[in-house]
């Protein structure tokens, strides 16, 4: 697992998230530190913490969670000797508050959140020191009840100061001819007289500041003067007993050290778990089962940047097959379901809910590893290959039974030959291996290789044929189209375009056929055979393995061992006496055939003519096709009970085999028989 695997599944984006949802500093950094944990214990533990957190915000209750504004940094300065100011106190004051806050709230939810309600009882509110600072601090000053002696000198600086302001009164009233204005100012912490200046001689007293035109003096009036040094020398006492009272409330919370360490992870932690919880109610997150085995089963599973209006996934790895090529028109969302599956695992292993049906589990994987996306790199001079191939080589550093590797749009970026021929080599590779591999393509040669390899399954993403709109929903067991041409269409490109690309297409897939289909008659029959299978119809699968019990009934068991492919053998009667080379067997009416053209199975309705055409029918209508252009499928003998059945149940209709059989008894008049032309 690294940052660029974190990126590419969108994992750093759900970190980001959590991250925005903590109201603490702390918080946030633990948020930003998550990452995916190898260890089931620790993964379990993380889960628990999370669900109970959702049922908690579920519940309607409010946390009172702290933001712990100014806590870190006098946390930092606690053991250094320092005294604090009345803020810094006044701040701890309130944290604590919030602590034994938090305190009395887990402990009435013991029924909803068991586990980290047990945390809360870890937390120490510091009683004696929270109601101390309670008593001396409020609105960031010390009350007059912090000590008697400061106390007794604050009531003779109220004295003092109520003198002064009886006797500036009087002055006002005394030199109002001589003033500026008719207040009373402060200068040098001392109360004066605005004078004018050249009125100055009639208010006796110090000038102890002139306004900047210098037309204005401000005098302290000589009666005053001897009151206002009274008062400056009780405010240096005031002084002197505020900094005794904030040494002995410094030394007591020096006191108090560890606990307030603790509180403040706790309180970090509560945080960190209350953002998760919240995260998990933004999507609607459920807790996942943990298996020991290396499996993927995800049920209604949902990326959950795509909200709960997207179509849900269901998805499997590592239980009935290793492998899971998913095939499918462009926009239709293969590589939403690659990510999904993977964001999904790195979520789980992080302690998170995931957006999934109750009943999916997941096993604890060692290495996420994706290639989704271009890769293009200017700066590293990195091609759309190159940077596939990079990242190839790093997963098979890693890839092991307990890797998730993920492949977007394999064989792209290169010749596609070449390209094909790497991509089924690596997928054999990892096969070997036993990783669980979720890959994209939209070449028919990996499809084939997912239908005939156990192991392996195709998927297709659904596509609406009538409105040309993907429907975003993975199927499992069959590979699907690009539907490249229907979507061309519906974007307006040119229908002369459009008819020239399907000749083209059309012409291809004859010409291959018919270097199959000549070589001396025979056909090749094998698993290296690459071409036979190019068209083979993906529903015919063979299966060489089983599982031993139904995941959704409970923990999946051991991972089923995956034999070797199983040579296919549909034109060879006995497999036991098959050569490598068979004659072609000739189509008999009945027979069931593939038809290359139309990409589908129809049945032989009239034998091969001089010429090699074959009479099929398909969907009720009987078409001819040159016996080049047909595979064997399925031969009648397989399909019809005995010689003796009636064939025509299958070509014709019931009112035409009434008509039929009441001709054949006797003559009626107007009875007939219309068949459409071949």
């Amino acid at each position: 697992m690294n940052e660029s695997t974190f990126r590419k599944l969108e994992y750093d984006k759900i970190k980001k998230m959590t991250v925005d949802l903590t109201v603490s500093d702390a918080g946030k950094r633990l948020a930003e530190g998550m990452k995916p944990s190898l260890s089931k214990a620790q993964i379990e533990a993380w889960q628990t913490e999370t669900f109970e957190a959702s049922e908690l915000l579920g519940s309607g209750a409010s946390i009172p969670l702290s933001a712990m504004e100014g806590i870190e940094a006098f946390l930092v300065l606690l053991g250094k000797g320092r005294s604090y100011t009345e803020q810094e106190l006044e701040a701890l004051s309130v944290w604590l508050a919030s602590v034994a806050q938090m305190k009395r709230y887990m402990r009435g939810k013991m029924q909803i959140a068991p586990t980290i309600a047990t945390y809360a009882e870890s937390l120490d509110d510091c009683k004696q020191l929270r109601e101390e600072l309670g008593r001396c601090i409020r609105y960031g000053r010390l009350t007059d009840e912090a000590s008697s002696d400061l106390a007794y000198v604050r009531r003779h600086i109220y004295s003092t100061e109520d003198k002064i302001s009886r006797k500036m009164e009087h002055s006002l009233s005394k030199y109002r001819s001589s003033l500026q204005e008719n207040i009373v100012s402060k200068r040098r912490d001392r109360f004066v007289l605005a004078v004018k200046r050249e009125l100055r001689k009639q208010v006796p007293g110090n000038v102890l500041d002139e306004s900047a035109s210098g037309q204005t003096l401000f005098i302290e009036p000589a009666d005053i003067s001897e009151l206002q040094q009274e008062l400056a020398e009780w405010r240096a006492a005031e002084e002197r007993e505020r900094t005794v009272v904030l040494s002995q409330l410094s030394q007591l919370a020096e006191g108090y050290a560890y606990a307030l360490e603790t509180n403040a992870q706790a309180m970090a932690s509560f945080d960190f778990i209350m953002a998760r919880g919240k995260l998990a109610r933004s999507y609607e997150g459920r807790r996942v089962t943990l298996s020991d085995q290396p499996v993927i089963w995800l049920k209604g599973a949902r990326h959950p940047l795509l909200g709960t209006g997207s179509m849900p996934l269901d998805a499997e790895l590592g239980i009935r097959w290793k492998q899971l090529i998913i095939t499918g028109p462009n926009t239709g969302g293969k590589t939403v379901s690659l990510k999904t599956i993977g964001l999904l695992v790195l979520m789980a292993q992080s302690g998170l809910l995931i957006p999934a049906e109750e009943g999916s589990v997941l096993g604890i994987l060692r290495h996420v590893l994706a290639d989704v996306g271009d890769g293009q790199s200017l700066e590293q001079s990195l091609s759309t290959f190159s940077s596939h191939i990079a990242v190839l080589k790093e997963m098979f550093d890693v890839a092991d039974t307990r890797s998730l590797l993920l492949l977007d749009e394999m064989a792209a970026g290169t010749d596609p030959s070449e390209g094909i021929a790497l991509s089924i080599a690596v997928l054999e590779m990892l096969l070997e291996r036993g990783s669980l591999v979720g890959a994209t393509t939209h070449f028919n040669e990996i499809k084939s290789f997912a239908a005939r390899t156990p192991g392996c399954q195709n998927g297709r993403m659904a596509f609406d044929p009538g409105t040309l709109k993907p429907l975003y929903r993975l199927e499992i067991g069959e590979a699907g189209d690009s539907h490249a041409f229907a979507i061309a269409r519906r974007f307006g490109l040119p229908e002369a375009v459009m008819l020239r690309a399907e000749r083209l297409l059309t012409g291809k897939k004859e010409q291959a056929i018919d270097f199959n289909a000549e070589k001396d008659g025979l056909v090749w029959e094998g698993a290296n055979d690459q071409a036979e299978f190019d068209e083979q119809p993906y529903a015919s699968k063979p299966t060489s393995y089983n599982v031993d019990r139904p995941l959704g009934a409970g923990k999946p068991s051991a991972i089923p061992s995956f034999s070797k492919p199983p040579v296919l053998t549909e034109q060879v009667e006995s497999a036991s006496h098959s050569p490598l080379i068979t004659p072609k067997r000739v189509f008999q009416k009945g027979d069931s055939v593939w038809i290359y053209p139309l990409k589908r199975a129809g049945v032989v309705y009239r034998s091969a003519d001089e010429k090699g055409n074959v009479i099929v029918q398909v969907k009720g209508e009987k078409l001819s096709f040159n016996h080049k252009r047909l595979k064997m499928y399925i031969a009648k003998e397989k399909l019809y009970p005995g010689e003796s059945y009636d064939l025509d149940i299958v070509f014709e209709s019931k009112e035409h085999r009434k008509v039929r059989h009441e001709m054949g008894r006797k003559h009626v008049e107007g009875l007939e028989i219309i068949l459409p032309p071949e």
